[in-house]
């Protein structure tokens, strides 16, 4: 059993889909105070800032599972869109381009402390505009880094990929696995 401290549905249906016995119990962190620039040290501080204030929450009787995940295009880090414009300025930086996907996950128990910042590459096709526009009327592009699914809206639009999908959802259950 472990507590996956996060309240990403993504995540949970992750280690689901590989039979991890798990409880699902965000925590109270605010990733908004960080002020890095460099997606690789976002991600790598989000996810430890998260464990530390869960080990101080909830201790660690019961292994933690913490994540944080960033998109990336050109330079710019797209966190999760504000509003429905937010969401479509996002998703139209993406569009036709090529985007990277950085998930840093931390896990851990009495035993094991475990770390690992993992990236995925996707080149986008552009995106139809109507197809986008129904997508932004319903609300999958909610609480998602860069307002985008690549299980979801944005799976047809995949030209190439280089890395590992779990990664690109939120949890790079590969490379965990071996540590459960």
């Amino acid at each position: 059993m472990i507590v996956l401290a996060s309240n990403s549905i993504t995540r949970a249906k992750i280690l689901k889909k590989f039979g991890i016995d798990f409880i699902q119990k965000g925590c109270d962190f605010d990733e908004e105070a960080l002020t890095y620039t460099k997606p690789e040290h976002f991600v790598y501080h989000a996810a430890v800032g998260k464990m530390k204030k869960c080990v101080e929450s909830y201790g660690f009787d019961t292994p933690l599972l913490t994540a944080d995940t960033v998109v990336v295009s050109g330079e710019k880090i797209l966190r999760k869109a504000k509003d429905k414009d937010d969401a479509r300025e996002i998703l139209l930086s993406q569009s036709g381009k090529s985007v990277s996907i950085i998930t840093c996950m931390n896990y851990k128990s009495k035993k094991l402390e475990f770390l690992d910042l993992s990236e995925t590459k996707y080149l986008f096709y552009p995106f139809n505009e109507d197809d986008l526009e129904n997508y932004l009327k319903g609300d999958e592009w909610k609480d998602k880094a860069g307002a985008c699914m690549v299980e979801g809206f944005c799976k047809k639009y995949i030209k190439e990929v280089k890395g590992l999908q779990s990664c690109a959802m939120g949890l790079t259950i590969e490379k965990l696995l071996p540590f459960l």
